[in-house]
């Protein structure tokens, strides 16, 4: 039993913020910028990648405690991810036949401290795909409605990349790309051979200052460590530090939120319900307006958590599509050596933290059996040396030419492990491709009547299959990534996965992509939000992070998410002028 003692705060906000990352950093710094005393509550820990004890950047895999004994962090010590699929006492559940993993961050900025920072505008036809394949929805919006905020977003952030032109590929307002490295310069000739476009990448790093507060990156190709120069782009660092500077930003952190409370006459919302993670007692904070940005599963787990006599299931929830049409990008790779590399000049191409080129959707899927595209997202060069590293198991039969002309087993130990590392160092080459997938009524997330965590709120439970749109998507990358892969005249490392394993398909959850759980639409029977992202049956309630989605997209959603926040928070300041909230 959890006997909670409910806490007051007095205080009553303009706006309360669930979440504090992309999309409720975002919303936080607009709203503090136009005036507006905002509360955001984050699960996390604060998180500050300057601070002293957080750097990270620059140090031996040696120094870690583990020394390579294992890990507290889902992508090494050393990585700025305090979170994970699963975290101790915080459980969530899969319906018999799912697989779905569902990745939490818990740090102030979220998912912002650690990801890829691939950042990609949504094109005309991402927002009208039934109207392109009769699949799926329509969005209320089109990329019109969006590009001034793309526009804004570009310049107050920054990112990287070069002006191409593409219809569906939209260019922005870009800093100067890197160079390629010298298995990205092979990828572009092989690939242009192949008729496949491999463009440099989109990625919000600062190649170039932009302004006083953040420094220039200076190619450590430690980004996910998250930069103490602030040279590359985390809600921590670049949206919740100013915020914090106006002074109307009130942050209160290991706050996990249970539940939105609503006046039972009204119906309004009045604040957030949440358990402090430090004494586990139960605390209210109390808004005039507020805004979920907790992420797509952690906002529906709210709205359906969220109960009244006025709202039986779950708020804003009248059409019952709180939870359903959760979608995650598809996600299949690939790797080889590439002998042409072998026995490389040493020099330092760490680069940026990332992809310095990607290949954008270039098919057409009137003549593919899938109905929607992907890109691809490639890797190598010589990153830091570790066992393993520039050649696998499988090989050929686990077997290399060595300088003699001879073949024999790669590694071993002593002087044999380092004439292998020397020769192979720098010749491994991969790459991964992120899709689009179908969103599906039945692919949903519920609340699981039996199970809560260790703060007593129940938990979610989720339902997902993938249907043969992914899988047959999955099998064209295969077969792209052979082409390539013969074209660089490589060795692919391991068997082609085939049919009984999806084609290497990747389980939902596993890309970290998931939207779509409280989709925008003109019509309240068929969506949870209007084209603003405010809830159709709560108007002081709106939703700031991937929930709205309507689709994926075959691009990487942060760009979207802080392109609608900026937006939604427009609209908000707007009404509040008007008295209309």
């Amino acid at each position: 039993m959890f006997d909670f003692q409910i806490k007051e705060n007095n205080t009553v906000f303009d706006v309360v913020i669930v979440g504090s990352g992309a999309g409720g950093g975002m919303a936080a710094h607009e709203l503090t910028k136009a005036g507006a005393k905002v509360c955001v509550l984050e699960a996390g820990q604060p998180f500050d990648p300057a601070d002293p004890k957080n750097i990270t950047q620059l140090k031996w895999p040696y120094e870690s405690p583990r020394r390579g004994a294992g890990t507290t962090r889902p992508f090494g010590d050393f990585d700025a991810a305090y979170g994970g699929w699963e975290i101790e006492g915080e459980p969530y559940t899969r319906a018999a036949g799912t697989k779905f993993d569902w990745f939490r961050s818990r740090m102030v900025g979220g998912r912002t401290n650690h990801w890829g920072r691939i950042s990609l505008r949504f094109g005309p036809d991402d927002f009208r795909r039934k109207s392109i394949d009769g699949l799926g929805d329509d969005w209320p919006i089109g990329y019109d409605d969006v590009k001034p905020y793309y526009d804004r977003l570009d310049k107050m952030v920054g990112i990287f990349g070069t002006v191409e032109g593409l219809r569906n590929e939209p260019d922005g307002i870009f800093l100067p790309p890197p160079k390629q490295r010298l298995h990205e310069l092979m990828l572009q000739k092989s690939n242009k051979r192949l008729g496949i476009p491999t463009i440099p990448s989109r990625l919000s790093i600062l190649t170039k200052p932009i302004n006083n507060d953040r420094g220039q990156c200076f190619y450590c190709n430690q980004c996910g460590r998250s930069c103490q120069a602030y040279a590359d782009f985390s809600s921590s660092s670049v949206l919740i530090k100013p915020a914090l500077k106006t002074g109307n930003l009130t942050m209160i952190t290991y706050a996990m939120a249970r539940e939105v409370l609503t006046d039972p006459t009204t119906g309004l919302a009045t604040g957030v319900s949440y358990v402090s993670t430090l004494d586990m007692q139960e605390y209210t904070v109390r808004g005039k307006i507020v805004i979920l940005a907790a992420s797509a599963g952690e906002t529906a787990r709210l709205l359906l958590n969220s109960k009244s006599a006025r709202f039986p299931q779950g708020l804003g929830n009248s059409s019952g599509i709180v939870g359903r049409y959760i979608n995650d990008s598809t996600g299949a790779s690939r790797s080889a050596i590439i002998p042409a590399l072998f026995d490389r000049k040493r020099y330092n191409e760490d680069g940026v933290g990332g992809m310095h080129v990607y290949t954008p959707w270039w098919g057409d899927n009137k003549k593919l059996d899938f109905a929607r595209g992907y890109h691809i997202e490639y890797w190598g060069g010589m990153g830091m040396p570790a066992y393993g590293f520039g050649w696998g198991i499988e090989g050929i039969n686990g077997r290399f030419p060595t300088r003699e002309g001879i073949t024999k087993a790669a590694g071993g130990y002593g002087a044999s492990l380092k004439d292998d590392y020397r020769r192979f160092y720098g010749a491994y080459v991969g790459m991964a491709g992120r899709g689009e997938p179908i969103p599906l009524e039945s692919n949903y997330c519920e609340i699981d009547p039996n199970v809560v965590d260790k703060f007593g709120i129940p938990v979610l439970r989720f339902h997902y299959k993938w249907s043969e749109h992914e899988i047959n998507q999955a099998k064209h990358m295969q077969d792209t990534f052979e082409q390539i892969i013969h074209e660089l005249g490589g060795i692919a490392l391991g068997p082609k996965p085939g049919a009984d394993r999806n084609y290497g398909l990747e389980d939902p959850g596993k890309i970290i992509h998931e939207v779509g759980t409280a989709r925008m639409g003109n019509d309240p029977n068929k969506s949870v939000l209007n084209k603003h992202c405010q809830a159709h049956d709560v108007k002081n309630l709106f939703v700031a992070d991937a929930a709205p989605f309507v689709s994926q997209g075959d691009k990487n959603a942060t760009w979207t998410i802080m392109a609608l926040s900026m937006r939604t928070s427009e609209y908000i300041i707007n009404e509040v002028k008007k008295k209309n909230l």
